[in-house]
């Protein structure tokens, strides 16, 4: 007689949770399905070509023999982009120029930035609770502001003739200078007057972030950490270098690398208020970029300078977190 095979059946809840996993699965892939395919469009395949135009001598008005427009007219190269950034022609000349002019806006800005918004954030934390509210809207106001408009306000407070800065100098009986912005022989302190407009008018509208920020970080310091050295006899600045600056590493190494990363990227203080000038002075590898890729349709070496400054901004993050970074919490 066959004898019936009776299977034991899966516990209660198993295909339910089966059913659910699976729901589950489905409802991630719709839902971040479109979100990488625009990652993947829009982010990924441009960091992909502009790597592979660095190594062809690329333009669009040619029209190339091979995928995308790549061979032909529009050659491969090679290395030839970067060798030839080590050159003695102009566009090399501008190239080499350009990278001077964003390390010393870069590191100007970095180096004022903190000096003015941690002492300060340290000045708006020790007033009354009331007050610090009305303090950090007041700094953190122009951080909103459109960086087109603040660019054009500063190009009208240094303006030569109508400027304010000018009119109030002329007020107090003083000579202000003939040009802010144009004059090339304006260096002070090895820096070009031009460039300090720049850095200026840049600093505005930035410091008030970081101020948040650092206010943020101060208030996050456990009171008994201050108590206990008010308590050994520390003073306000061997409290302030001792204390405060050690537990803020993780808040300078965040604003550091924003700092720089932002000031390496600037375009637009530059191209509205001064175009570059005077005499290359104040022309940023940004500027450089935009105008080989758009101007002289030289994509392929505006691919390559892309890449330059890419790899300054990732080591001078990377030697940032190698300086800043802290293996511990409080």
């Amino acid at each position: 007689m066959a004898q019936t095979v009776i299977q034991p059946s899966p516990p209660r809840g198993t295909v339910k949770s089966a059913g659910l996993r699976a729901g589950q699965r489905r409802f991630v892939l719709f839902g971040l399905g479109p979100i990488l395919l625009y990652m993947a469009f829009f982010a990924l395949f441009p960091m992909i070509w502009v790597v592979v135009l660095s190594f062809f001598s690329y333009s669009p008005v040619r029209v190339g023999s091979g995928l995308l427009g790549l061979g032909g007219r529009n050659p491969f190269i090679g290395l030839e982009n970067f060798t030839t950034m080590l050159g003695d022609t102009q566009t090399a000349i501008v190239f080499r120029t350009s990278l001077k002019n964003t390390l010393l806006f870069a590191f100007s800005v970095l180096a004022l930035n903190l000096c003015i918004t941690l002492p300060l954030a340290v000045l708006v934390e020790s007033v009354h609770q009331r007050a610090k509210g009305i303090f950090r809207s007041i700094y953190f106001m122009p951080t909103i502001s459109s960086a087109v408009a603040v660019a054009l306000m500063w190009g009208y407070v240094f303006h030569p003739q109508q400027g304010l800065l000018n009119t109030l100098i002329r007020a107090i009986g003083l000579t202000p200078p003939a040009s802010w912005v144009t004059n090339p022989g304006a260096v002070y302190f090895c820096v070009p007057l031009a460039v300090i407009v720049a850095i200026i008018a840049y600093i505005w509208p930035d410091f008030g972030y970081n101020l948040v920020i650092f206010i943020a970080a101060l208030q996050g310091i456990p009171t008994e950490i201050r108590d206990a050295a008010r308590i050994d006899g520390a003073s306000a600045w061997d409290e302030f270098w001792r204390v405060t600056i050690p537990l803020l590493r993780p808040t300078l190494l965040f604003v550091c690398t924003l700092t720089m990363i932002s000031s390496f990227q600037v375009f637009v203080i530059f191209q509205v208020m001064t175009g570059g000038g005077p005499m290359n002075q104040t022309r940023s590898l940004t500027m450089d970029i935009y105008e080989n890729a758009f101007r002289y349709q030289a994509m392929g070496w505006a691919s390559a300078t892309s890449l330059i400054l890419f790899s300054m901004v990732l080591i001078v993050t990377l030697v940032q977190f190698r300086i800043l970074r802290t293996d511990w919490e409080y």
